[in-house]
């Protein structure tokens, strides 16, 4: 199978120094409910950031706002040492080094798993169609789905979708992977396949920021465990540390909560 670091963009040799995407005092509300409330924070190369809370303490938000698929109200987000664009061209060109995995699987179902992973790259970054189409071979053999490539989504199990779709994600060669509940819409079976892929990723040196409710992804991957509750952060630990004795009550709550099934 090929090694991943062969198809991406990934810089582990520098997680320890170098913040590769940061948020300063962001603030989102929609109408009168304000969801996040003064985020600041630092994301390192080669990270892994795993975000956890209860529904509704702005999780989503807080991943969609990274590349500004939610507009922010204020605060400022910084990508490679440059504030990221609020829109248009130059919005879009950086936005294409932060790859991106969403709870749907977001699959044109007209195009074959092979044209959806190509589709960008020759779009977005003008790549000559053999070329896009050896780097989408490669990521398919990489998620272990070589032999689906003339399939349609509708072909494919939930857990193979999901595949495909990170996949596409990984096509652009981006810096940053986001994953926003990438396996809440999956039947508990095909979870396993989508998070295998997901640690393999995090092995190789992906910088990561992932919203789930997968506790046990968390605890074995992350480097920071980061728990979100009514907008804010309360907590931003090492998994040891934030597992064995969280230090707000909320997140005590949540855990016991949550571990107890």
């Amino acid at each position: 199978m090929t090694d991943l670091r062969s198809l991406v963009s990934t810089s582990p040799e520098n997680a320890v120094t170098t913040p590769i995407l940061s948020l300063q005092g962001v603030n989102k509300s929609f109408g009168n409910t304000q969801v996040l409330r003064d985020i600041s924070l630092d994301i390192k190369r080669g990270e892994v950031i795993v975000v956890i809370g209860p529904s509704g303490s702005g999780k989503s938000t807080l991943c969609r706002t990274m590349n500004r698929l939610e507009s922010i109200d204020s605060g400022k987000i910084v990508f490679n040492d440059r504030d990221l664009p609020v829109e248009g061209k130059a919005l879009a060109a950086m936005r294409s080094n932060i790859g991106m995995v969403f709870q749907s699987f977001n699959l044109f179902p007209h195009m074959t798993v092979l044209e959806n992973i190509m589709l960008c790259p020759v779009r977005v970054r003008r790549e000559n169609k053999q070329q896009a189409e050896q780097h989408a071979r490669a990521l398919l053999d990489r998620v272990g789905l070589a032999e689906k490539a003339d399939a349609y989504p509708a072909q494919l199990s939930g857990g193979q979708q999901q595949r495909v779709a990170i996949a596409r994600g990984l096509a652009m060669r981006p810096e940053v992977m986001l994953f926003d509940e990438p396996t809440s819409a999956l039947d508990p079976e095909m979870v396993r396949e989508v998070l295998d892929v997901m640690r393999s990723l995090a092995d190789e040196g992906m910088t990561m920021v992932v919203v789930t409710h997968e506790m046990g992804f968390a605890k074995a991957t992350a480097d920071r465990v980061i728990f979100l509750d009514g907008g804010q952060i309360l907590e931003d630990a090492p998994p040891i540390e934030f597992f064995a004795a969280p230090k707000s009550i909320r997140a005590k709550d949540f855990l016991s909560r949550v571990l107890e099934h």
